[in-house]
């Protein structure tokens, strides 16, 4: 089988795309299965040509395999070069061990990076003609439902997980909630996204497999031997007000209980990536990343991977990373046996990794945040988010916290 890459003339972003919007580009084939976007710049991918599914401990090590045993049958002709180009494997990996996660080989995939776009697909003949038909869809009404805990029962979790921490069993633990949405018709899937993408700029928008979300945080991206983390940890919830957003944000960067959970998780990536780094750069201080409707502490840990090391790819980069303590805990197996014990939450794909693979093993992976999962029919989406619990928390502050960070999907699927 050959997979084709070569330059569009046009770039996307201009006359392809219309109103910058990477989403409402669509092929005359095949509908949207997989997109990785950023601020314009991203991947695309139409159709599938392979997918399958792993689970197990050595799911990771499973997907490697798959993907290898995919390249080997493939002959690649790309005259782009370059990360991203030529066949790509975009996978949705569980949070848990025992959940399924997902890898999908879309058969067309659109891509853009500064300015340049490419476009890759099966097959021996000339490339897909590209179209920007827009998607019709009926006006969304929704109802929504509480998830697998109320509000009040939800609290009182985060309660016990403070009480535990302060009895000295661990230090941190992330708490999860859901929430669901139902309509009478099927939601609109590139709607929401391109909603999202407009909305968000800033967060990498991402579709596998019905999971669909806005993530603000860079699990690793592998750029030949450059490693790259963003870690977010700490949150405060903007009010609209510029100068007091600014003050907030002030207090967030001074705050010891924000600043004692983001040094957790910047401490568990750090340590992750020693042992695969010849070097690595943690800065002394977190920055304020500011988003359309929260603010989080946030951190790049850079690394350069140690070429004279047993060869190391990003499926081994992921299986090291994950769980981090921005999404799990510290230290990780309690806090994680600490989840398992009173979170009472099937998370799915929710906090595991998420994103792109290319034939070379470059690849950006973030983290499954202020997401949602699709029912099969698509006519309901079951919303996640989830808070770090130290000794200093609240549980109405967490609770508050955890509203915000389900604003982003919230608010697209109610403005569709």
């Amino acid at each position: 089988m050959e997979f084709r890459s070569q330059a569009l003339n046009t770039p996307l972003t201009t006359e392809l795309l219309g109103e910058h919007s990477p989403l409402s580009q669509i092929t005359t084939e095949c509908e949207i299965s997989a997109s990785w976007i950023r601020g314009g710049d991203g991947l695309i991918g139409f159709g599938e040509w392979k997918s399958t599914t792993v689970t197990g401990p050595d799911r990771f090590k499973k997907a490697r395999t798959w993907w290898h045993e995919q390249l080997s049958s493939l002959s690649i002709h790309n005259n782009v070069h370059g990360s991203g180009t030529g066949p790509i494997l975009f996978s949705s990996f569980s949070f848990d061990e025992n959940e399924t996660s997902h890898l999908v080989i879309p058969k067309i995939i659109v891509g853009e990076r500064a300015g340049k776009s490419w476009i890759t697909w099966i097959g021996d003949g000339s490339a897909p003609q590209l179209g920007t038909l827009a998607e019709s869809h009926a006006p969304q009404s929704l109802s929504w439902q509480q998830g697998t805990l109320s509000n009040d029962v939800w609290q009182e979790r985060v309660a016990a997980a403070v009480g535990r921490i302060k009895a000295g069993e661990l230090d941190k633990v992330v708490l999860a909630r859901d929430i669901v949405a139902s309509a009478a018709n099927p939601i609109p899937l590139r709607a929401l996204m391109s909603r999202l993408e407009r909305e968000y700029p800033s967060t990498w928008i991402y579709l596998v497999s019905n999971l669909v979300g806005a993530t603000p945080e860079l699990l690793v991206r592998l750029s030949k031997s450059l490693v790259t983390s963003r870690v977010l940890a700490g949150t405060i919830r903007k009010t609209g007000d510029e100068a007091h957003d600014l003050a907030l944000a002030g207090s967030l960067a001074k705050s010891s209980k924000d600043l004692e959970e983001h040094e957790y998780a910047v401490r568990s990536v750090a340590d992750a990536l020693a042992p695969y780094c010849s070097s690595t750069n943690v800065p002394e201080a977190p920055f304020v990343l500011h988003l359309a409707n929260v603010m989080h502490l946030a951190t790049d840990v850079t690394g350069v991977v140690n070429e004279s090391a047993t060869p190391v790819d990003i499926f081994t980069i992921i299986s090291s990373l994950h769980p981090s303590a921005a999404v799990c805990g510290t230290p990780t197996s309690i806090a994680k046996s600490i989840i398992d014990e009173i979170e009472e939450m099937d998370r799915s794909r929710y906090a595991g990794p998420v994103g792109w693979i290319d034939a070379r093993g470059d690849g950006e992976i973030g983290i499954a945040l202020r997401c949602g999962e699709f029912a099969p029919d698509h006519k309901s989406i079951r919303l996640f988010a989830g808070c770090g619990i130290v000794a200093g928390s609240d549980p109405a502050q967490e609770l508050a916290e955890s509203q915000a960070k389900l604003t982003p999907m919230r608010t697209a699927l109610e403005t569709l």
